[in-house]
């Protein structure tokens, strides 16, 4: 293969624009912080901006993998963040009302609980899109409005705070000099690649989000893969949500996971899935999610206005999915040639097909 040949691969490869623009990312950080790329060992831990880029962007790594396979199916989950809330104000009620805090079979009795709550929240909301027919986006409008207020009922309308070494391990305590989120979500990553790749899971997954009638009509249990999706969709958040409230050693009902949802979409798509559902990608999810939170850190880093972050995100965000759009790319690239010829070699093709039917 010539050099230009494999220049215009790797330039087609989904994952070549999210890591581009990962790296300059990164790479803009370095003028504002010398030592951005530094990882220095400490009291048996690893600290250094990248230590925390993956610490911090962990639970958005978790809630972005399950959206990933709802959106996978044509579906769209919103009530993500109302189920980060929920499972952290569970999970610190029951332990803030123990005796010992530290105790490990309160600690797992309170994990129990809000993954629990967040399996009910999964089936709820693919009850409602697979048998009743409601459109995903309504379906978990209702959590996502409602599942906030239970979270503030669960903590009386209060910030729940906990003094728990046990609990403050799943996601501000470190294992092996690394952070221990960063295990939880390899671990959630590798089973999720393990069961979309390495089994049908993941062909009945793009079937279902292709042509859900279609998929049923040949024997494929498409509402039970969509209940499937939206159940573990809701058990990434509810571990998401127990991360951040023991990040924090607290658990906040009213800006737990507070808009996490969109992030989420937004990594999903950054990684190269599309909206309309069918394939998908685990490994552009994750590195969509590192941009995300890359981005959120470079924006602190480079001193951009708090009451402008926001503009500034929406708009690197833009540029990220510009560069994805071929058409794009075309008109400002001038990178002619590739899109005429694939129409012409299935336009060759089509009449021997007819000829072997």
């Amino acid at each position: 293969m010539t050099t230009p040949a494999r220049r215009r691969t790797l330039t087609h490869h989904h994952l070549f624009w999210p890591v581009t623009v990962l790296v300059v990312l990164l790479l803009v950080n370095v003028p504002f912080t010398p030592d951005f790329f530094s990882i220095r060992l400490a009291d048996g831990h690893l600290y250094g901006s990248l230590v925390s880029i993956v610490l911090f962007g962990s639970p958005l790594i978790l809630v972005a993998v399950g959206m990933t396979l709802v959106i996978a199916t044509g579906g769209i989950d919103l009530s993500v963040g109302a189920v980060v809330a929920i499972s952290g104000a569970l999970a610190c009620s029951y332990i803030s009302g123990q005796a010992d805090q530290s105790a490990l079979s309160g600690v797992l009795l309170a994990l129990a609980l809000a993954l629990v709550a967040a399996v009910v929240c999964g089936l709820w909301n693919g009850f409602l899109v697979a048998r009743m027919g409601i459109q995903p986006i309504i379906a978990t409008l209702i959590i996502m409005v409602a599942g906030r207020g239970v979270a503030q009922l669960i903590a009386d309308g209060q910030i729940i705070t906990v003094n728990s070494e046990p609990y403050k391990l799943i996601g501000g305590g470190y294992w092996l000099t690394l952070p221990f989120s960063l295990f939880v979500v390899a671990a959630v990553v590798a089973v999720t690649v393990a069961l979309t790749r390495r089994t049908a899971l993941g062909l009945l997954v793009e079937s279902v989000g292709g042509n859900a009638e279609a998929s049923r009509l040949v024997g494929i249990r498409s509402r039970r893969i969509k209940i499937m999706v939206y159940v573990f969709c809701a058990v990434c958040a509810g571990l998401a949500g127990l991360m951040i409230s023991s990040n924090t050693s607290a658990a906040d009902g009213n800006n737990a996971g507070l808009w996490i949802e969109l992030d989420a979409i937004l990594a999903v798509v950054i990684g190269g899935t599309s909206l309309l559902g069918g394939r998908f990608s685990i490994g552009g999810t994750v590195v969509g999610a590192l941009v995300i939170q890359t981005l959120t850190t470079t924006i602190y880093t480079i001193g951009v206005p708090t009451q402008t972050n926001l503009v500034f995100k929406a708009a690197v965000v833009i540029v990220v999915c510009l560069l994805q759009s071929p058409k794009f790319r075309a008109k400002v690239f001038g990178a002619k040639g590739r899109a005429p010829a694939e129409p012409a070699a299935a336009t060759e093709a089509a009449p021997t097909m007819e000829v072997s039917r």
